[in-house]
């Protein structure tokens, strides 16, 4: 199964809170659904400036 990994760019990233990291979680996710994509998002990484969301999928 192929691994993914998007680096994002967000000022501040590791100063949000836990519902704010879920919300920019939850909207990936959606637009992964709304696509029929059959990537699915694993887990992801903060850091002070970005975040890295690992991801897998099939052929």
């Amino acid at each position: 199964m192929p691994k993914y990994v998007i680096e994002r760019e967000i000022p501040d990233a590791g100063k949000l809170t836990e519902d704010q990291l879920k919300a920019i979680s939850q909207t990936s996710c959606g637009v992964l659904a709304k696509m029929g994509s059959q990537i699915q998002w694993v887990h992801s990484y903060v850091t002070d400036n970005k975040i890295y969301c690992i991801l897998c999928g099939t052929k």
